[in-house]
């Protein structure tokens, strides 16, 4: 028998999930999978650690499954395949702990009260992330969740990189740089010593690109400077979301063009970015094999923004050590990762072409001044071990 740990990532429109097993000091992933399209097609999928399909379910078109019912589906399946184990917690991702929470907590009713206050910082994500925090506290009270934030590894920027040029007040009120992909960039710089133990005291910028895309800059594994800010829809162009806009340009929007907040929200975050600028797809492998005009001019936009934000958090640290990419486009985009090396030649980045083409993990040359690495990124692991320390700590 052994302890068992759930770790939930709740969307809109999916639960993600992974099983961790507690064997002593070791954790071991034992399965992971998600119930996605809920209300339009929901199905099912659970896969072992090493990715072999276990079990899936499909409900068919137009069954309108909610999160409440894929965890009607999920809980069973998980207590039944690990009935000889014992659940001892449930870990969340949290997009947005706000400037209350800079570490994980274990949840009751009134953290989920004050969590459910920062909703309006992350519309898209927050709401949802807490769906399952909220039905598993009403339907097994006993069972401990721990929240772990997507914003927490950020809090400890310095304040001038936090703040926005503002009346005072707004900055005092919350109004601030927050950054996100926390989590990711968290379990980053954990593995730094493992890759070079100079990389852990050194200046290094990771670059978490995937659907969602930041940049952060870490001073001896520690944030100093993200590229996402108020929300996440701030930075880099992502699959859907514009990254930087110049508030004047919501002004022009609701000024001359009537909209709404509500409409400019969607516009923000589900129309632009990838999608909007190449009229074709947000999905990086589809504009890179594409060869409509369109598909490469959203490409060069998205990598010349990296461009001039790797210039801005080189400049945050006072140098550079380092590139780490991970995430989806990060980890298996070659070509991304090629041209965004060559754009930091001046930084001393010297790549090794063919160690780019296998992924690396090390794709600079040996004499490069500043290394170049692939790492996949863990956020599902960084958040067990939370929950551990967490229950640990009870």
């Amino acid at each position: 028998m052994a302890d068992a740990i759930v770790v939930l990532n709740a969307g809109s429109s999916s639960i993600k999930y992974s099983v961790f097993l507690l064997r002593g000091a070791d954790m071991d992933l034992a399965l992971r999978g998600q119930v996605e399209g809920l209300y339009t097609k929901p199905r099912f999928v659970a896969k072992d650690a090493a990715g072999e399909l276990i079990a899936e379910k499909d409900w068919g078109e137009g069954v309108k499954l909610d999160h409440a019912g894929a965890l009607d589906h999920l809980v069973p399946f998980v207590r039944e395949h690990f009935k000889g184990d014992r659940l001892v917690a449930v870990g969340h991702r949290v997009v947005h702990g706000g400037m209350q929470y800079a570490a994980p907590v274990r949840i009751d009713a009134q953290v989920l009260q004050a969590l459910r206050a920062f909703e309006p910082l992350a519309p898209l994500h927050q709401p949802h992330n807490l769906a399952p925090v909220a039905l598993l506290l009403e339907r097994q009270p006993a069972l401990p969740q721990v929240a772990c934030f997507d914003t927490a590894f950020h809090r400890g920027n310095p304040e001038l990189a936090q703040m926005f040029a503002l009346p005072a007040q707004y900055h005092a009120e919350g109004v601030r740089r927050y950054g996100f992909h926390g989590l990711s960039y968290e379990y980053i710089a954990s593995v730094l010593p493992q890759l070079d133990e100079r990389l852990a005291r050194g200046r290094t910028i990771v670059l978490h690109l995937g659907n969602g895309a930041s940049m952060c800059a870490l001073a001896e594994g520690r944030s100093m400077a993200s590229t996402m800010g108020f929300t996440a829809v701030d930075g880099l162009p992502m699959g859907t979301r514009c990254g930087a806009l110049d508030p004047g340009v919501i002004l022009y929007l609701m000024d001359q063009r009537g909209m709404d907040a509500r409409a400019i929200e969607k516009l923000v975050y589900s129309q632009s970015g990838l999608l909007g600028v190449s009229g074709i797809s947000s999905d990086m492998r589809a504009l890179l094999a594409s060869e409509d005009a369109r598909a490469r001019t959203a490409v060069d936009l998205y990598v010349y923004r990296i461009r001039r934000e790797l210039g801005s958090l080189a400049a945050a640290l006072g140098g550079l050590d380092a590139l780490v990419f991970t995430g989806g486009i990060g980890e298996n985009a070659s070509l991304v990762r090629h041209r965004v090396c060559e754009d930091a030649r001046w930084l001393g980045v010297e790549l090794d072409p063919a160690a780019n083409t296998k992924g690396g993990p090390r794709i600079s040359a040996a004499g490069s001044r500043t290394a170049a690495w692939v790492v996949p990124t863990n956020e599902e692991l960084m958040i067990a071990r939370h929950t551990r320390a967490i229950i640990a700590a009870a």
